[in-house]
């Protein structure tokens, strides 16, 4: 009997107006852990839906064996809704207080059915998730969006399924919260099919599902075995190009030797035979055989060559895109201890502790900041940029620019297409060094021309870089908050490039310890109960 969980056979599936994204779609995922990965726009998001049964596919069909469920990217949860409704617990809940106050109507006891411990069983899953604390009575409207998240699992959970379907669960949820998640995950017992940016969450997987043109492949073990897999085949692939490209010039330059050799014996021959003074008969028939033969010489090269062609197209296709930022940004370097920030006894909107909290940048540092969702990270980096005024303190700051990413990614022009923003943000640059500059963030020919509004999420992030980091004057004080929230792994990466050219001083906040890891950021700072601690040392305000 076969151990799949999920069967996916000839799926196709295309948006109302007819443009497709699966067509004639087949894998199957066995039980253990499974992270699905791929570029957005790929339709991981919509491959889970029509495994929810959320869509319907044009052709083919999807089979689930066991109790399914599924947590979407989004909850469409209203803020009026209990924790105990959005649980899928509350009729329960209300036919146990019916009965501990007297009343035995018969429903209440169909309603329980085998539910009598769903108090105890409830309170053991959100203690799992770090929300058992929370009234079952209370409003989904008083919830930060990581503990929504946290909930919408929770309820999943308390249904048992066999197989369970998460689209990027780490979303909004905090470096405490991520953690529960991983125990929570790790101790999973069905088919867990996951589609994560998160490397850490991926590192727990069994194995990964990549989705590539149309295509389900699978590798067998955790994120960091799939990465190693593919550069090993991204460099065979090479190789393999390589190799054909020079089959072809060799076969290219066999042939044009050939028709050359062939040339030069058809004049031979016609002058000998003219020289011989053979009849003219003869002599055609002689020449006619020559021309034959050269042509089968010539057809049997010709084929040889688009053999060697169609040898190259094949190797090429096994190629992945170059998706690699190239950089070198001089002009964002800060002297080693110049201080590009200080701020002393900051306060802002009742968050920060007394007397406030003090905060010093000096050189190029790179700094982490984390804390708890709700404790003011991203308030804290508003004041540093100098686009909240704090309620109380003093700030000074260096005469380098600042720039502040926002979550949102709202800096630039959407009206304006890519090279006019960079054009804005950098008038005094030759047209032509920005076209070039846009083509190593990957904005080559026509695609320098398109409008902001249209990007995609990692396009989006792209051309914001382009325009921040090359800026006239560069930035020596880069603020960057929650960078790789919806960002594709392609993306990801392409933003520890930027950030590997970039000399100046960043602070970012974000809780993916891997892209932290990888930003190589050397000091750390938390931002808990209204206090900044430096890792590994006291508070600093």
């Amino acid at each position: 009997m076969s151990d799949a969980f999920i069967v996916c056979s000839n799926l196709s599936f295309s948006w109302p107006d007819d443009t497709p994204v699966f067509s004639d779609l087949s894998f199957s995922v066995p039980g253990g852990r499974t992270g699905l990965v791929a570029p957005n726009g790929a339709g991981k998001s919509t491959l889970l839906k029509l495994i929810a049964g959320e869509y319907r596919p044009r052709a083919g069909s999807v089979s689930v064996n066991g109790v399914l469920g599924y947590l979407p990217q989004s909850l469409p949860l209203a803020g009026d809704l209990t924790v105990a409704e959005v649980l899928g617990i509350a009729p329960v809940i209300a036919a146990l207080n019916a009965i501990e106050a007297g009343n035995t109507a018969e429903e209440h006891f169909t309603t329980i059915g085998n539910d009598w411990d769903i108090e105890e069983r409830t309170r053991a899953q959100l203690d799992r998730l770090g929300l058992g604390h929370l009234d079952f009575a209370r409003s989904l409207g008083t919830l930060s969006g990581g503990q929504i998240v946290s909930l919408g699992l929770a309820a999943q959970l308390l249904r048992r399924p066999d197989v369970l379907l998460l689209d990027e669960p780490t979303n909004n949820l905090d470096l405490d919260a991520r953690n529960r998640l991983y125990a929570v995950l790790g101790d999973w017992k069905g088919c867990l099919l996951v589609v994560s940016h998160d490397r850490t969450l991926l590192d727990r997987m069994d194995r990964i599902a990549e989705l590539e043109r149309g295509e389900v492949r699978f590798y067998g073990g955790d994120f960091t075995a799939y990465e190693e897999a593919v550069r090993t085949g991204q460099e065979a692939a090479e190789r393999s190009v390589r190799s054909a490209e020079q089959e072809l010039k060799r076969e290219k330059r066999e042939m044009q030797q050939a028709r050359e050799r062939a040339e030069r014996r058809a004049g031979n021959a016609a002058r000998n035979l003219k020289n011989a003074g053979l009849p003219r008969i003869f002599a055609g028939n002689m020449k006619r055989g020559a021309q034959e033969s050269a042509g089968r010489a010539g057809q049997t090269h010709a084929a040889r060559v688009s053999d060697a062609r169609a040898r190259l197209d094949e190797a090429g296709r096994a190629l992945r895109d170059d998706q690699r930022i190239s950089l070198q940004l001089p002009g964002t370097n800060v002297p080693a201890g110049r201080t590009v920030f200080h701020g002393e006894h900051l306060t802002a909107r009742g968050l920060f502790a007394e007397p406030g909290i003090d905060l010093i940048v000096r050189g190029p540092e790179r700094i982490a900041l984390t804390g708890p969702n709700g404790a003011g990270k991203s308030t804290l980096l508003r004041l540093i940029s100098g686009d909240l005024r704090p309620d109380g303190g003093t700030v000074r700051r260096a005469d380098g620019r600042v720039a502040y990413l926002s979550q949102r990614l709202d800096l630039l022009d959407e009206e304006l297409t890519v090279a006019e923003n960079l054009a804005a943000s950098a008038p005094a640059m030759p047209a032509a060094d920005r076209m070039n500059l846009l083509a190593r963030f990957l904005f080559r020919g026509a695609r320098a021309h398109l409008k902001v509004g249209v990007l995609s999420g990692g396009e989006r992030l792209r051309a914001t870089l382009a325009c921040v980091l090359c800026a006239e004057p560069a930035p020596q004080l880069l603020l960057l908050d929650e960078p790789t929230n919806n960002l594709d792994l392609v993306s990801v990466g392409q933003l520890e490039s930027a950030l590997g050219a970039y000399e100046g001083a960043f602070v970012v906040v974000s809780h993916d310890e891997r892209f932290l890891e990888e930003i190589r950021v050397e000091r750390r700072l938390e931002l808990s109960g209204g206090r900044l601690l430096e890792a590994g040392g006291p508070a600093l305000g």
